[in-house]
């Protein structure tokens, strides 16, 4: 995606809006974690948790960790699976039709090299189709393909193209798929 880093200063005091928001994002995760998975409670809370950015027949099997829920576009037909970290300080867009599968790490911050309480952070992006294997971790600024395939356990620093099927710490493309075979 090649963007550029937003700087955030952790020593700055939060507005009283953002320490709401933090309050409410802390309050929201902890209650879906603690209600029973698919019921009509758990989807208002789902809802509530993304501000409505959570697409339908989208799912997230709990626990869910992270920060800055807010800041998260969950597209339709999205499975998460139990134990995602999604530290999303950066922003998360995650569209239509993608798989996620267990203990996966969606990290959008890191702390500066010599200033440890300056967090940059840098979105990331995974478009439709996609599937993340189970405890992969994509990294700040990264945008995973269209279609394309991270295998568990990678650790992906770079982007992922199109149909790229990505594995390795850190993930090297081992294959493409044939885009006819998706349409």
């Amino acid at each position: 995606m090649d963007l550029e880093y937003e700087r955030v200063d952790l020593r700055d005091k939060l507005s009283e809006e953002a320490q709401q928001i933090s309050y409410e994002n802390t309050e929201l995760q902890f209650k879906l974690n603690h209600t029973f998975p698919l019921s009509d409670e758990y989807q208002e809370i789902e809802q509530k948790l993304f501000r409505g950015n959570f697409g339908e027949l989208s799912r997230i099997t709990p626990p869910l960790h992270g920060v800055c829920f807010d800041l998260v576009q969950i597209g339709k037909n999205v499975v998460i699976g139990a134990n995602c970290l999604m530290m999303a300080r950066g922003g998360v867009v995650i569209e239509d039709d993608v798989r996620i599968a267990a203990n996966v790490q969606l990290i959008t911050n890191n702390h500066d090299l010599y200033e440890r309480d300056i967090l940059t952070c840098k979105p990331v992006l995974i478009k439709k189709g996609a599937w993340i294997g189970a405890g992969a971790t994509v990294l700040p600024g990264v945008c995973v393909g269209k279609h394309s395939i991270i295998g568990a356990a990678s650790v992906v620093t770079k982007d992922v193209p199109d149909y790229g099927v990505v594995v390795g710490n850190p993930a090297k493309l081992i294959k493409t798929l044939e885009p006819e075979k998706f349409e």
